[in-house]
């Protein structure tokens, strides 16, 4: 009986001896793990770095276009209110030119020209005794000549390469 248990004893050091070699093969396999992890986190760690650096200098580079956008707006604007008065300036000095070109058509004869126009009336044939009056051109409607100059210049620009 003695030797029966020695057997026991024996195989159950065996057994233990073998779980032992196990359980070494698994932690030798954790630790390696763990310096390949160690090595993994440390590469993060460099790659979180660099990204934050990244970010800050984007939210710089956002400031400056930010400032840069809204000096520009605000130019764009006083360019567009400078050229909406220059147009309706434009548009008032073309009304009154055109005022001028109608009124200067309507102007009657130089007294000088009526009295020759009367003498030769007189000695024309009674058919031609009632001289008829010019007709006019009709004035040009201003608005219509600005989207005209408009439409020219838009097509001059785009000829060029320089239409929006």
């Amino acid at each position: 009986m003695g030797f029966v248990i020695e057997g026991f004893v024996v195989i159950l050091l065996l057994m233990t001896i073998g779980y032992c070699w196990l359980l070494n093969n698994k932690l030798r396999r954790l630790r390696s793990n763990e310096h390949a992890l160690k090595a993994t986190i440390s590469e993060l760690i460099t790659a979180t770095e660099i990204a934050e650096r990244a970010i800050a200098g984007l939210k710089v580079t956002v400031r400056d276009c930010d400032q840069n956008i809204g000096e520009r707006l605000r130019t764009a604007e006083r360019f567009a209110a400078d050229i909406g008065r220059q147009i309706a300036a434009g548009n008032e000095v073309l009304d009154k030119l055109a005022r001028i070109a109608a009124a200067s058509r309507r102007v009657p004869a130089t007294p000088a020209s009526a009295e020759a126009s009367s003498a030769a009336a007189q000695a024309a044939t009674p058919a031609a005794a009632a001289p008829a009056e010019p007709r006019l051109p009709p004035v040009p409607d201003s608005k219509a000549v600005l989207a005209a100059a408009q439409a020219f210049a838009h097509r001059t620009r785009a000829r060029k390469g320089l239409a929006a």
